[in-house]
Parts: structure tokens; C-alpha cells; sequence
């Protein structure tokens, strides 16, 4: 085996290009055809192919180098049996691979051609609309169509409007264009991906590498490589912000090169998003490779695609500046708490149930009990009472009831009832779990839920016992307030708030009556609850409530 040149192939006219990614590394080995380096003249960026199979022992050139035609761009051992081979000081087989070489880049054009003989005064192209993402919904029947065919229309413009079963929504075009073909009617069903209709659009003309379809380049790029404003706009609000992150705007080019683009899409980077480092802010592969890194690190700690914010950090100012501070690190349960709260309000559509329960006779009943729980050694709280009655109203209405499965559209029903109750440390707030409410009694229920209240004050909690929880309830009764929204507990789909209780005249039909009214905030998930079943719900407590004998129905 002999080592042979790597020689620069005819350019297609250009004269010198710059290197600006070297592809491969000494040692590797290489098929015919394989990309060696990529080199960008001012027009088109193009990847020079390996001659034949081998291994390469050696690159002549770095990143900035220029270089032209017939210019010793490496060295390869070729492999067995690989055309070229030969005894080292044979100048004809390296003539012969450089021959082939210059064959393979005339040949080239017929298949794909290149960038720069592309028209650059600008030209038309016709693209097919597709249904963009419709934020979950499939096959919603068109009730509108807003243009016709010929029309000339704006980037956001309306194309047809869509009702699905809670709002109407308009699509509007990804283009400036002409409307072509209109390809549905009023009353067709679309889902996302449905075509909608056919546009022409005008080309700048302004062509960098995203319109490149040269030798080499074509061969790796594909239409990904000039995102349409359509599918840059669907996939940039689910994205979190990570360190490499560059807010894409309209009509934004990359420069990337064809191997660049070919390794983005095989990890499903959107390359408009991503911070370019080589020559000229060109993006190379350890870019990309450091962006999937940083999105799958903020994916794992919660704070990026895995929560689907899309929302921007806060960046602290120097608050030394206005006098003195003092800084301590979060406890574990502190930031713990922290991140629980935050992707559950980032990921649950919160609406909130106000309503008043009057418990006059249910205090009554309950301070009778004072002596009895002495005897026991239990103290007869509201709780137990809040605890059966929501109970009740999970069996009643077992939507509240269920977790969702977004990933596998499914509803998981509960046929158990376990309640969490909210319980204010030292340490910060803990939720222990009371299993099988729906089967024990007041005393009972009193009895644990003061036993796991207290372990949570010593942190002596088990992980056991703070899991499998249906439905919260938390309680700021014994502090203050009128009403609050507290935060659903996701997976859990509703949350019970209690506050104060407040004597307040309550009219009888005849009289306004002195009577202890308990508010109540009811938090829920839209997705799972509509909100006539959230009032259904509290209706149901403040009748439980207001007569506890219902309680024993």
C-alpha cells in the first residue's frame, strides 16, 4: 500500500476558497467520496470528496487556509484493492486519482448544480402551505377561507380560519407571496402537516450556502437547510434557552456547512438557534454538539424542553450596590419545592373556584367532641372534616380524580382515594399522603393526620409517605386570608385552598343570620376539568359542610 496526495478537484471556476471545516482526522479511514473538508467560496460552500477508500495519515491544511485547484490538501494510504495504489515514488497513480477527482467534480454538475452558476438576480419558487402545529387539536373542520387564489399576501397574513370545539383560530401564511391552488374548501377537517394551499414565493436572490445545491453539497443538504419561516415559528416557542441559544429571526440564513447540517438534523437541532464559532460566525459541529448537550442538561433539571417554558431567566443585578447583603444556599427541600412549583404552573392551565361553606353547626358539633377526644388523646380539628367531605365529592365527581398522560393521550383513572395534606415547617412545606380517606372515620383521620403532621415538623417523613396522593388540600386557616390560588400538585389535577373562617350575615329568606363561613379555593387543571364540574365540586363541599349528617349518606 502507498501513501497518495489529496488534491484540490476543478472548483467550477472559482479560483482560491477558504477552508472553513476540516471533517476528518488523521488516522481515520475513509470510503470513495467521502467528505474530506469543506471549503466556501463567496458564493457556495463545498465539500472536497476523497479520492478513493483508505486511511488518512495526513492533513496539509487547517481552518482559514486558502487553497485552489491541484493545491495537496492531505495525505491517504489507500486500501487494498482501491484504485490509485501504487509504489510511493509512482507519480501515475496519484495522477490517475486526481484525474478521477476532476472527473467526479465536472461530472458533478449534471447531477446537482453548483451554487455558483444558480441565478442570483432572484426568481420564484412554489412551495405547498402545510397546517402548522394547532396546539393539540386534530382534524378541526375549516369554517373560513381568507383569500383567493391570486391574492398577494404578507408573512402572518390569514390564509383560513379553523374552529375547534373551545375557539376559533386563524392559520396564517408562513410566506409573502401569491396565492397558487387553494388545496381544501369550507368544511374539510385539517390536522397538523394537512396541505393547505400552494404559493409562490420570490426569491431575493440573495443565495449563501441555505440555497446551495452544488457537487458535494446537495448531496447532504435537503430542503431542511432553508428553514421556511413557518417551521422556524412552530418549533420556537417550545425550545428552552440554553448557552448557545440566538433567538431566530425572519429570513434568517445559517452558515453551516453540508456535514454541519447533515449532523443537525440526525440529532434534530434547529441550526437557526444555534451560536456559530468558526470564521465569520460559521456554525461547526462542536457547536451543535454543544447545543444538544446544553438542552438535554436543562431537559434533566427541569428547566428547558422537558417543562416547555420558553421563557427567558431573570438576570439579578449586583444588589451589593444598594447596600449590604448576605447570600446562603438553598436548602435541598427549598429548591426542591422551588422547581416542583414552578413546572407545575409553567405546565397546568390554573383556573380557580371561589365559594363560602357554612360550618356553624359542623364548629358546634366539633367543639363537643373536646372531651371525648380527651379521652382518646386526639384533638378533633376541622381537618378530618374537610378530609371526608372531599373524599365524598372525588367519588361523586371522579374527574378530579385522574392524572393525564400527554405523551400517551390517556386518562388515568384513580379507583382509590389518597389525600395529601399541606403542612408548614421550619424546613419549608411538606405534603405527607393519608391513604384510603374514603374508608376511615373522623377519629381516625384526626389521629393520622396529627401523627404525620408532626413527623413532617421533625422531618422524620418517609419518601412512602408522601406519595400517591390524588388530591391536596392545604390550609391556611389557622394564619389568615380571605381566599388565595394555590398551585395544583401536578400529576394531581386539583388542589382544595382553605382560609379563614369569618362570621358574616347570611340572609335566611326573612333575616340576615349570624353564620361561619369558610372559604374555599378550589385550583384545577383545565385540561381535565371543565369549569362547570370545579363548581359542581364546591357545591358539593359546602352542602357536605354545611350539614355533616350527608356526610354518613
Amino acid at each position: 500500500m502507498s501513501e497518495q496526495e489529496i488534491k484540490v478537484p476543478d472548483l467550477g471556476g472559482a479560483d482560491e476558497v477558504e477552508v472553513i471545516e476540516i471533517i476528518v482526522s488523521e488516522g481515520d479511514s475513509v470510503e470513495e467520496e467521502d467528505p474530506i473538508l469543506t471549503v466556501e467560496s463567496d458564493k457556495a460552500s463545498v465539500e472536497l470528496p476523497a479520492p478513493t477508500a483508505g486511511k488518512i495519515t495526513r492533513i496539509t491544511v487547517k481552518v482559514g487556509d486558502k487553497v485552489k485547484e491541484g493545491d495537496v490538501i492531505g495525505l491517504l494510504v489507500a486500501s487494498d484493492g482501491a484504485g490509485g495504489s501504487g509504489d510511493a515514488g509512482d507519480d501515475e497513480p496519484a495522477e490517475k486519482d486526481g484525474e478521477k477527482a476532476d472527473e467526479q467534480s465536472e461530472a458533478a454538475p449534471e447531477d446537482a448544480p453548483p451554487a455558483p452558476k444558480k441565478k442570483k438576480s432572484g426568481g420564484a419558487r412554489t412551495e405547498v402551505v402545510k397546517v402548522p402545529s394547532l396546539d393539540g387539536f386534530d382534524d378541526v373542520p375549516v369554517i373560513e377561507i381568507n383569500v383567493s387564489e391570486g391574492d398577494s399576501v404578507g408573512e402572518e397574513d390569514p390564509l383560513v380560519t379553523v374552529e375547534s370545539d373551545k375557539a376559533t383560530m386563524e392559520i396564517p401564511s408562513p410566506f409573502a407571496g401569491k396565492i397558487g391552488k387553494i388545496l381544501v374548501k369550507e368544511g374539510d377537517k385539517l390536522s397538523e402537516g394537512s396541505d393547505l394551499l400552494e404559493m409562490t414565493i420570490e426569491d431575493d436572490g440573495d443565495d449563501e450556502e441555505g440555497s446551495v445545491d452544488s457537487s458535494d453539497s446537495a448531496r447532504a443538504e435537503s430542503p431542511e437547510s432553508k428553514p421556511a419561516p413557518k417551521e422556524r415559528k412552530q418549533e420556537s416557542a417550545p425550545q428552552p434557552q440554553g448557552s448557545t441559544y440566538e433567538p431566530p429571526s425572519p429570513g434568517t440564513k445559517v452558515h453551516a456547512g453540508p456535514a454541519v447540517r447533515k449532523l443537525a438534523r440526525e440529532l434534530g437541532a434547529d441550526l437557526t438557534r444555534v451560536k456559530g464559532s468558526g470564521p465569520k460566525g460559521r456554525i461547526i459541529k462542536d457547536d451543535v454538539h454543544a447545543y444538544v448537550k446544553s438542552q438535554l442538561q436543562q431537559a434533566q433539571q427541569g428547566t428547558g424542553v422537558a417543562t416547555g417554558s420558553g421563557i427567558p431567566g431573570v438576570k439579578l443585578p449586583d444588589f451589593s450596590q444598594f447596600g449590604e447583603v448576605e447570600r446562603e444556599g438553598m436548602s435541598r427541600m427549598m429548591a426542591a419545592t422551588a422547581a416542583n412549583m414552578q413546572r407545575s404552573w409553567l405546565n397546568v392551565p390554573h383556573v380557580t373556584q371561589f365559594d363560602d361553606a357554612d360550618i356553624t353547626e359542623m364548629e358546634d358539633f366539633r367543639k363537643a367532641q373536646k372531651a371525648a377526644g380527651e379521652k382518646r388523646g386526639v384533638k378533633m380539628t376541622p381537618l378530618p372534616f374537610l378530609l371526608k367531605a372531599c373524599a365524598a365529592a372525588l367519588a361523586e365527581l371522579p374527574q378530579f380524580n385522574v392524572s393525564l398522560d400527554m405523551e400517551r393521550k390517556e386518562v388515568v383513572r384513580k379507583k382509590y382515594i389518597h389525600i395529601g395534606i399541606a403542612v408548614d415547617t421550619p424546613h419549608g412545606l411538606m405534603v405527607p399522603v393519608i391513604r384510603d380517606v374514603d374508608q376511615k372515620g373522623l377519629w381516625e383521620l384526626a389521629a393520622e393526620s396529627a401523627e404525620l403532621a408532626q413527623k413532617a415538623r421533625d422531618k422524620k417523613l418517609k419518601p412512602a409517605e408522601m406519595q400517591g396522593a390524588c388530591f391536596t388540600i392545604t390550609s391556611l386557616g389557622g394564619i389568615g386570608g380571605t381566599a388565595f390560588t394555590p398551585i395544583v400538585n401536578t400529576p394531581e389535577v386539583a388542589i382544595l385552598g382553605v382560609s379563614k373562617a369569618a362570621m358574616k350575615p347570611v340572609w335566611d329568606g326573612k333575616a340576615f343570620q349570624p353564620r361561619l363561613m369558610l372559604p374555599l379555593s378550589l385550583s384545577y387543571d383545565h385540561r381535565a376539568v371543565n369549569g362547570a364540574d370545579a363548581a359542581r365540586f364546591t357545591n358539593l363541599l359546602t352542602q357536605l359542610l354545611g350539614d355533616i349528617r350527608t356526610l354518613l349518606l
